[in-house]
């Protein structure tokens, strides 16, 4: 039984319902974690809908935080209880809360609502600290979390309903990911308009309002050179110093906090340096890449010379969807844009807008070949190519890496 009207016709985001199913009626919290506007909410009623399809007198019990229906729902307690006051006394409650880091102390209610078996429990949030890092530590390996992304490129052409053509790609490429976009023209002004609503809801409410900044203007102005510099190696250091030759006097450990902050609410991702002959990461020098790169562009741009960076990141944000561990690879002065690791096996990536210059091929090449172990090694650029591998390494076209799973 649900107290509520679900939406209709949405579109199913499959990937997501796979990952959760086989923890369907487990007596573990399933956590959505991502951005803001991401598409967590449907993923919930797309769940719900499930539930319902095989068992019509389900029990749901749905709280939404977005909702002023449930602003009496502010403490743990308050959680726990309204929880407790709605269940089915006979049989199983599906339980689904909405942007739950806003309910104080919410670990608490969770925990106490594990005790009970009859209890099938969902949540989502748009803050990474909170969720991952206390939910997991608080309640002892009882969480399963799935991180939301953007749309991926196939998934944005499904919602579109468009084609696959290099303007096409050029599209999402510019205005990201977003499911809302489907609702809107595609064009500069309305969508950029959107998508910096967007950001500045992020930046008050899971930033300035939750860690009560004061330096508003220092953290915009990070966003900026963040987005400028989509993809190059820093330093809170090598940011510090470069803002204050902007006269920007802030210090490198009040960078990496604002950084954090930026990373929490899954604004931007941070990826450290592996050193491939050590193994071991690097403690210092990271890349910065932006989870939508709408967001990007409406901030910064969707500027000829940033289309280098701007691939970049966009098979970045693949690589994740797809549920790669990523890390910048080292070897000696040698670069690897990419290590992509998963289920115990690697993935070397360069990423090139172009390989016509002699320079440039030997670059990219000849960093890969400079590894000496088998893994499958990859060049992703913008240019389409149907012939031979170069010494086994691959060259792959963007918009077909970004259709593969």
């Amino acid at each position: 039984m649900v107290k509520f009207k679900l939406p209709e016709n949405t579109i199913r985001r499959t990937v997501y319902l796979e990952k959760v199913r086989p923890f369907r009626n487990t007596n573990l919290i399933k956590v959505f974690t991502g951005q803001r506007r991401v598409g967590k909410s449907y993923l919930l009623y797309q769940i719900i809908q499930e539930i319902l399809s095989q068992n019509p007198a389900a029990t749901i019990v749905y709280i939404n935080k977005e909702d002023l229906a449930f602003s009496a729902i502010k403490t743990a307690n308050d959680l726990n209880d309204y929880v407790l006051l709605n269940k089915s006394q006979t049989g199983k409650t599906y339980v689904f809360i909405d942007e739950i880091q806003d309910i104080i102390e919410f670990e608490l209610a969770l925990r106490s609502l594990l005790l009970d078996l009859q209890l099938d429990i969902y949540c989502t949030g748009s803050n990474a600290n909170l969720l991952s890092g206390d939910i997991a530590g608080f309640l002892s390996g009882r969480v399963i979390e799935i991180q939301v992304y953007s749309l991926s490129y196939s998934e944005f052409l499904m919602f579109q309903q468009l084609e696959t053509n290099v303007k096409n790609l050029n599209l999402y490429l510019k205005y990201g990911g977003l499911p809302y976009l489907k609702h809107l023209k595609l064009e500069d002004e309305i969508v950029f308009e959107y998508l910096k609503n967007i950001y500045s809801t992020i930046i008050y409410r899971d930033i300035i309002n939750r860690y009560s900044v004061r330096n508003v203007s220092f953290l915009e102005q990070l966003v900026l050179f963040l987005a400028s510099n989509t993809g190059s190696i820093f330093s809170a250091k090598k940011i510090s110093d470069f803002l204050k030759s902007q006269r920007i006097n802030i210090a490198p450990n009040q960078v990496q906090i604002y950084n954090r902050y930026l990373v929490n609410a899954f604004i931007i991702q941070a990826v450290s340096r592996y050193d491939i002959i050590g193994k071991r990461i690097f403690e210092i020098g990271e890349k910065y890449y932006f989870e939508n790169l709408g967001i990007r562009n409406a901030l910064w741009g969707y500027r000829l010379e940033d289309r280098a960076k701007i691939i970049e990141n966009a098979v970045y944000n693949h690589l994740a969807y797809c549920g790669y561990k990523i890390s910048i690879g080292m070897l000696g002065d040698k670069e690897i844009d990419f290590i992509a690791e998963k289920n115990g096996e690697k993935k070397y990536i360069q990423v090139a807008l172009s390989i016509h210059e002699k320079q440039t091929l030997e670059r990219e090449f000849g960093n890969l070949l400079a590894i000496k172990d088998n893994y499958p090694k990859i060049v992703i650029t913008m240019e389409p190519f149907s012939g031979n591998t170069v010494e086994g390494i691959e060259i792959v076209q963007l918009e077909n890496f970004l259709l593969t799973n």
